[in-house]
């Protein structure tokens, strides 16, 4: 089995490897030499962290439930709020951490369901989101996995595979 060069011994993916997967989106470190604080690394690398232990960002589609994600977003839309407030004002990171907080709040606000059946579909063991919550699912995952690169590529950090799978494709053109 042949191992990819952007995987890094522990199998992470490697942050210098991100820079082609952000083709197209337009940051503001590009051109610039710019070496990020120790402390502000550091809190967006705790950010990065808590977000690998969310299985809503990597979890296969048909082993999701609506309750449980829903739950884990708002979870998610704290720690971003959390981490905004831990960085400074003039903070590189905090655009591409709006930005998630963002996609959060829409991803609450969509059409859902109506709770009566999610109440229903959990007595009889297989809740189960409609089309418009994996449409919504879908493009949360793919917010976060763009502002995620971003941001590991910015800061140097490595990212997990589990959490790397919602990155922009390498193959992406």
């Amino acid at each position: 089995m042949r191992k990819s060069r952007d995987i890094t011994q522990k199998g992470r993916i490697a942050a210098k490897s991100l820079a082609h997967r952000l083709t197209g989106f337009s940051l503001p470190f590009f051109g610039v030499q710019w070496t990020p604080p120790a402390d502000e690394r550091e809190i967006v690398r705790g950010l990065l962290t808590a977000l690998e232990d969310r299985r809503v960002q990597f979890v296969p589609y048909h082993l999701e439930v609506v309750s449980q994600v829903t739950s884990s977003v708002l979870q998610m839309r704290e720690i971003l709020t959390k981490t905004l407030q831990a960085l400074p004002e003039t903070s590189r990171a905090a655009g591409s951490i709006r930005a998630m907080r963002a996609a959060c709040r829409r991803f609450l606000e969509e059409p859902m369901p109506d709770f009566r059946n999610i109440m229903r579909w959990r007595h009889r063991g297989d809740e189960e989101g409609d089309p418009s919550f994996f449409v919504a699912l879908g493009e949360l995952r793919a917010t976060f996995g763009t502002h995620i690169a971003a941001l590991a590529y910015q800061y140097g950090l490595d990212i997990e595979p589990e959490l790397a799978s919602i990155l922009p494709s390498a193959d992406a053109s």
